[in-house]
């Protein structure tokens, strides 16, 4: 069943609030991998806003965890999470297909990602590579993963069509008691949701109810990637904002003062 645009906005604080999380101990191990100087530095730099240790730790992430990462494109998550989970955990990086299943840049995704990881057998050799994209579901066995995680992909689940399909693979790989965890584009509350989501930006009740259609149970939401100053109503979406710049340099400065997107960060649990 394919979700209707969301027009007026639920009662979220109230949903959050009933599902407060449990502070965690620090992971040392986390931070040494988020620390390591051998990440690129171009990665490096994007970690006041993507703030990798945090989001991580949110999500509950073990070292002797199953691991998926969903579209892992270039690799900021790679250079931190293989490392991490290599001696006792287990991490697949489902990649976009390289034949089929997408569109045609997809070969040139999956050609650069595999390179990287050849490039450093002693740290990626682990890394098992599994397909993920419209089509494409198999990303883990059934049941083996404890943590599937998603970093800004959203949209172009949404875009293509298979949004639905995508949540029900990662209820799929995952252990029951298990976690889904999702960064997005935060949409505005206070417009209809773009079920394409064109620019990029896709509301937080909407991406809550496409996990709950798939099963899962919302355990709980962070602010740790809000961006206040972004009023996202770009002329561009959110690619007129840092990293991309889509404009170019047609009011670079502006868009550089306002950061990266304002973002959503949602824990789920396979019950």
């Amino acid at each position: 069943m394919f979700l209707k645009p969301i027009i007026v906005a639920t009662g979220l604080s109230l949903v959050v609030a009933a599902c407060a999380i449990v502070p965690r101990q620090e992971d040392e191990a986390l931070r040494q991998a988020v620390a390591s100087p051998a990440r690129t530095p171009a990665f490096v730099a994007r970690d006041t806003y993507r703030k990798p240790y945090e989001v991580l730790h949110f999500f509950g992430i073990e070292q002797d965890d199953t691991v998926v990462e969903i579209s892992p494109g270039g690799g900021y998550w790679t250079e931190i999470l293989a490392p991490y989970l290599h001696d006792r955990g287990t991490y697949y990086a489902a990649q976009y297909p390289r034949e089929g299943g997408g569109r045609p840049y997809y070969r040139q995704y999956y050609d650069n990602f595999r390179a990287k990881l050849d490039a450093d057998p002693g740290k990626y050799g682990k890394v098992q590579v599994t397909a993920f994209g419209k089509g494409h579901y198999d990303i883990a066995p059934p049941g083996s993963a404890d943590l599937v995680v998603t970093f800004r992909n959203l949209h172009n689940w949404m875009r293509d069509g298979y949004a639905e399909a995508a949540f029900a693979a990662f209820y799929k790989a995952l252990k029951p008691g298990g976690v889904l965890g999702i960064e997005a584009h935060r949409g505005r509350d206070d417009r209809p949701q773009d079920p394409q989501a064109a620019d990029g930006y896709v509301r937080q009740d909407y991406a809550i109810r496409l996990a709950r259609q798939a099963g899962f149970v919302l355990e709980g939401s962070s602010e740790l990637l809000a961006n206040p100053r972004d009023t996202k109503d770009h002329p561009a979406g959110v690619w007129t904002l840092p990293p991309t710049y889509r404009l170019g340099d047609k009011d670079r400065e502006r868009y550089a003062a306002i950061g990266e997107a304002d973002g959503l960060l949602l824990k789920f649990r396979k019950p």
